[in-house]
């Protein structure tokens, strides 16, 4: 199992179309993967859940990943959120 924490740098938070690029991201993994925002978890494969959680921009999460490919799952989710999603226009 593998946890990190990440801040939040879009603009807009994880909503709508950031959240849609998460998920289908967290899909492409066998591994089981959560999202915590404070006391509150949500599966990262499920967009409702996710949404749930209201994550804006400078907040911070915690991903935990636990599986076969943990390692490749974490290291393309942090990538997603610290250098893809702050760029992208949304």
């Amino acid at each position: 199992m593998i946890e990190v924490t990440v801040k939040l740098k879009n603009k807009s938070g994880l909503h709508a179309r950031p959240a849609a690029i998460f998920v289908e991201t967290a899909k492409k993994f066998k591994s089981k993967i959560t999202v915590s925002k404070e006391k509150n978890i949500a599966d990262a494969k499920n967009i409702l859940q996710l949404l749930t959680l209201g994550i804006d921009y400078g907040d911070e999460i915690k991903i935990i990943v636990e599986g076969e490919d943990e390692k490749n799952a974490i290291n393309e989710l942090i990538h997603l959120i610290e250098d893809i999603l702050p760029s992208e226009d949304v």
